[in-house]
């Protein structure tokens, strides 16, 4: 109720608790009858709390204060500083639900925690599936899935930081979802606008950007990535890795979905879809043009890893020591049904595309990037039910590939100086 005071005491010391965030509030209600003011669903209380001041790299706890309630004292560790190069180490996952095998997949994350440090977990859209599933799903049971998949995912984002970017599942407008953005916005707080938006941890800047929307250099969305790919690439000093992370893969081998091409306006007599324009080709350009090092994926059912690929079949490097260019990978594996078969037909056709290194969709399970350091990041892919990892890939960046533009401007200043002298 309105008299609740909720707050959240944190501090590096774990029997000084110094410091207090105080919590904001809020409910939603869905399907409301407006003459008899019924809903189908009424959330519970969603609070947020931002804790400020803390030290970077360093340990803290927190406890979750609620009137004359207190929660269990949880520890986990701040953000490293911009430039800080010690390693760090981050899952990534997408299209999960609350199925048998995304309880699964979770568990393997909360056992792979408690073994070693992570700083946070991106997911890549298509969070909990609270639709109906062709109506195998009573109207008042729909937003409760956000409450199991919140339970389910609590003993990893209680204690690591938990980044997303809405997928398909979370901006459909139609009968079976009809959640428009709405939910994720109410479930989540994410930075900026919430859809695309960036965040630094230490040496790594991640970048969340929005596959339902346009990207071309007319879009709002596409001049903002512009920029802030720009603005990245000047600063390689701070942060020598880009991680770019979205819901659609723009490389996809997959017969299921296949290459991400954006649409043109469509409408029907249940949903109106707007047109979205520049995928693949805009988005493609900006982020070779700016050197992304990752694009982290999900929306198809599989797990696939590209080589480092420029553009398609016509520009691939078939190794991943000093790369130049992009490396896309995939995990949409980690709990929803698998892409195996299209129509009764495998859904792989043939050989793989010369840009795809690896690609499986016979089994779930969860990514992981550990960055070793400036030039080095691991990937590793683990099976689901599996204690080492199904695949471990190590990549190096080409240290002088990314200081290109730093050099340049070197020069134009340079260039610039002698001018201004003589």
């Amino acid at each position: 109720g309105s008299d609740w005071l909720e707050e959240v005491r944190f501090g590096p010391v774990e029997s000084d608790l110094n410091y207090t965030a105080v919590a904001v509030y809020h409910q939603y209600k869905w399907v409301c009858d407006d003459t008899t003011g019924d809903c189908q669903y009424v959330s519970g209380y969603i609070h947020e709390a931002l804790m400020v001041n803390l030290l970077p790299g360093q340990i803290h706890f927190y406890q979750i204060k609620s009137n004359s309630e207190e929660s269990d004292v949880v520890k986990f560790v701040a953000a490293p500083a911009h430039g800080d190069t010690a390693p760090l180490s981050f899952m990534h996952i997408g299209d999960v639900g609350t199925f048998g095998t995304s309880v699964m997949v979770t568990s393997d994350m909360i056992k792979n925690m408690e073994e070693k440090q992570y700083h946070g977990v991106i997911h890549c859209g298509d969070i909990s599936y609270a639709n109906k599933f062709n109506g195998s799903r009573p109207n008042n049971a729909e937003q409760k899935v956000w409450d199991t998949w919140g339970q389910m995912v609590e003993p990893v984002g209680s204690k690591i930081p938990y980044m997303a970017v809405p997928g398909n599942h979370e901006l459909d407008i139609y009968d079976s979802t009809r959640e428009n953005n709405t939910i994720y916005t109410k479930r989540f707080m994410m930075p900026g606008n919430e859809r695309y938006y960036s965040f630094g941890v230490g040496m790594v800047h991640f970048v969340a950007v929005s596959t339902d929307e346009s990207i071309d250099a007319t879009s709002t969305q596409g001049v903002w990535l512009d920029r802030k790919l720009e603005y990245l690439n000047k600063n390689r000093d701070l942060w020598p890795w880009v991680v770019v992370f979205q819901h659609r893969p723009i490389y996809n081998s997959n017969k299921v979905h296949g290459i991400w091409k954006g649409r043109t306006y469509n409408s029907s007599s249940r949903y109106v879809n707007p047109a979205i324009h520049g995928w693949p080709d805009s988005y493609n350009d900006l982020i070779t043009k700016h050197n992304v090092d990752l694009v982290l994926n999900g929306h198809v059912h599989h797990y696939e890893m590209t080589w480092p690929v420029k553009h398609w079949d016509t520009n691939v490097t078939k190794s991943y020591t000093d790369t130049t260019d992009p490396v896309h990978i995939t995990c949409g594996h980690a709990g929803k049904d698998l892409y195996a078969t299209k129509k009764g037909n495998d859904s792989y056709v043939g050989e793989p595309p010369q840009w795809s290194m690896v690609r499986n969709h016979d089994y779930w399970g969860h990514c992981e990037l550990h960055f070793l350091d400036s030039k080095t990041v691991e990937h590793r892919m683990y099976r689901m039910g599996q204690k080492e990892p199904q695949k471990k890939i190590t990549i190096t960046r080409s240290a002088a590939h990314h200081n290109a533009f730093r050099f340049t401007v070197c020069i134009a200043v340079l260039y610039w100086a002698i001018a201004t002298a003589l």
